[in-house]
């Protein structure tokens, strides 16, 4: 069972190495990175590849970790208490799976995405420890032990807004995503937009690595955003000189898909300002 990427995920080596690893290990693998730059897109492409279901859990700041093992609940019990339901008679009847229950309860290996980790509150990775190491949990209402019936690949992701625990990360694999260079971003944009006039591809690329590279800028446009914009370029059917311009101004063409926010606009206006000044 070895990932290779897939036809439409650019993997690059020293990542194929890391999901292979976590694999063989059997431990969960953390992806860390700039956000646009794939990495839940990861998780789905290891099951398409491995030919595995998936099982996506997508953290929210108000996430528990309890919610990914079960959910008692009591007011849906105490309601039909009220009302004479037989069900009450049976608490497995209120007890509601969360995703690892899914996939410990799963026919054959799935693949378990535990995306954006670093959202939720900081003991909520501790609150996992023992069940992503031991791959089992008790259910204290039923009291049964809920084991997993196959070891689920796990993919967690993060964004690196916070800090997570030490005793978290040594039980994980770990593999950061860097930035793609040049010839892995058109590798990339190839996937997304085959048969792109070579021209374009490099005008418009050159442009948003020196745009990457301002200094000042708030928010770096990610892979994700690129792409966004090289389908608007090619809907509007602008070729390298249409990029080009006139070189007035220092914003380069349709850069809403790029620039998300007005303080990095405002940047480029003033640096454009400056270039005219000193002409």
């Amino acid at each position: 069972m070895k990932f290779t990427g897939t036809d439409a995920y650019v993997a690059t080596e020293d990542l194929t190495v890391a999901v292979n690893a976590a694999v063989t290990l059997e431990r969960p693998l953390l992806v860390k990175g700039e956000p646009g730059t794939g990495k839940t897109e990861l998780a789905r492409q290891v099951a398409a590849a491995l030919d595995l279901p998936m099982i996506e859990w997508h953290v929210k700041s108000t996430t528990r970790a309890q919610q990914g093992l079960y959910e008692y609940d009591a007011v849906s019990r105490l309601r039909d208490s009220q009302l004479g339901d037989e069900r009450v008679h049976d608490v497995a009847n209120y007890i509601r799976k969360g995703k690892l229950w899914q996939a410990f309860e799963a026919d054959e290996k799935v693949v378990l995405l535990i995306d954006e980790v670093d959202k939720a509150d900081i003991e909520f990775p501790n609150d996992l420890l023992q069940e992503l190491d031991r791959m089992e949990f008790h259910v204290y209402e039923t009291g049964e032990t809920i084991r997993a019936r196959h070891r689920p690949i796990v993919i967690i992701t993060s964004n690196n807004e916070k800090e997570l625990p030490d005793a978290f990360l040594r039980r994980c694999f770990f593999h950061y995503i860097r930035f793609p260079d040049m010839e892995t971003m058109k590798r990339i944009v190839e996937v997304h937009h085959p048969g792109i006039r070579e021209s374009l591809l490099t005008t418009a690329l050159t442009q948003f690595y020196d745009l990457r590279e301002a200094p000042g800028l708030k928010k770096k446009p990610s892979t994700s955003e690129v792409l966004d914009w090289l389908k608007l370029l090619l809907a509007e059917d602008m070729d390298a000189a249409d990029l080009r311009g006139d070189g007035a101004s220092a914003l380069p063409k349709l850069h809403g898909a790029l620039l998300k926010n007005e303080q990095d606009v405002h940047l480029f206006e003033r640096l454009a300002f400056m270039a005219r000044a000193r002409r």
